[in-house]
């Protein structure tokens, strides 16, 4: 088989660029609409493949062709954390993306796919949503498999429970099934001091107005008497989530990194630090070069902000090395179909 091509939809920073990238698929182009991203995005890969933009907008005929489609959907209108408006969300229409992307499967007569999204799809509207969705990849020609993965057993150590699709046109299929299984979890477990490694001075203490938050909020009702400070510092690589009312202790992982949502601090010689842009993007799977190249042309809050909102490029790998097996093992019986 050629080299797969793909277009990286909802991009954000490339989580999932990256990870098709390392398996040797070639980008064609791009779709993402926030301009920070998009400048991040851009220092991260080669510069030269367009941006489509809003795909709310895109005519599909000025698409090349391509084999895959990969795209973390908006998850607002899914979140557990949001209003979960779904299907139905006719604020901002970031519920609709996905038929924007039926779409263009369909008009583009798409190979393959691969999507993914928060959690809370499962469960939204008591699962008829995601009936919804899965009848309509059905009817525009597509065989599926889903399945919740977390990030935690795919290389990193954050805490990230996704829903991923896997997608193949029927035609293709012809006569076979559709045997496609998602990877096993790595059997270690990683070591969050591969991790926490930035040396920049993130210090937390009380040369900073928020550290007198920091310690209000340890006497709110829910962590009065709780917790001590002096306590906490004792335990090297320590993680604390202050994101919720009650402070929340992490040991060898990282919570969920959200977009907009910060508050995670951890020890590290005896000091609280708090989590970095740098250390963000490792945890979601980046490798140190561009992590490195990030931390030295983003600003910190920025790259925070972009992580939280990105796909976990090892898990997205892990996904798209077994969907390659299939693939060859399928070109190999139908080589006239490819």
């Amino acid at each position: 088989m050629s080299k797969l091509t793909f277009i990286d939809f909802c991009a954000g920073i490339g989580g999932g660029r990256l990870a098709l990238d390392n398996l040797g698929m070639q980008c064609v182009g791009f779709s993402e609409i926030d301009k920070n991203a998009e400048k991040t995005y851009r220092l991260l890969f080669a510069d030269q493949e367009k941006n489509f933009g809003d795909l709310t907008k895109i005519n599909a005929d000025e698409l090349p062709n391509f084999d895959v489609m990969i795209a973390g959907f908006p998850c607002q209108s899914f979140s557990i954390i949001g209003q979960r408006k779904g299907i139905n969300d006719k604020v901002n229409k970031k519920g609709e993306i996905i038929f924007h992307l039926i779409e263009f499967l369909i008009a583009k007569s798409v190979k393959f796919f691969i999507f993914e999204n928060v959690k809370g799809l499962i469960n939204h509207d008591k699962g008829r949503t995601l009936k919804i969705i899965l009848d309509e990849l059905d009817n525009a020609g597509y065989c599926v498999r889903w399945k919740l993965l977390n990030s935690l057993d795919y290389g990193v150590a954050q805490m990230r429970e996704r829903i991923y699709f896997v997608g193949v046109q029927k035609e293709i299929l012809g006569n076979n099934e559709f045997n496609f299984s998602f990877p096993l979890k790595n059997p270690e477990e990683s070591n969050i001091k591969d991790f926490l490694v930035d040396d920049a001075e993130l210090y937390f203490d009380d040369k900073q107005q928020s550290y007198q938050t920091f310690k209000k909020y340890l006497n709110n009702k829910y962590n009065k008497d709780k917790f001590i400070i002096a306590e906490l510092l004792n335990e090297e690589y320590l993680v604390i989530d202050t994101r919720q009312s009650d402070l929340r202790k992490y040991y060898n992982r990282v919570p969920t990194l959200r977009l907009g949502r910060h508050g995670i601090l951890y020890v590290k010689n005896g000091k609280f630090r708090k989590l970095s842009g740098y250390e963000s993007l490792l945890l979601q799977g980046f490798d140190k070069h561009k992590a490195q190249k990030a931390k030295d042309n983003i600003l910190d809050t920025h790259l925070l902000k972009q992580t939280g909102n990105a796909m976990t490029v090892s898990t997205v790998q892990a996904i798209a090395s077994k969907f390659l097996e299939f693939i060859n093992n399928l070109e190999a019986n139908n080589m006239n179909m490819f």
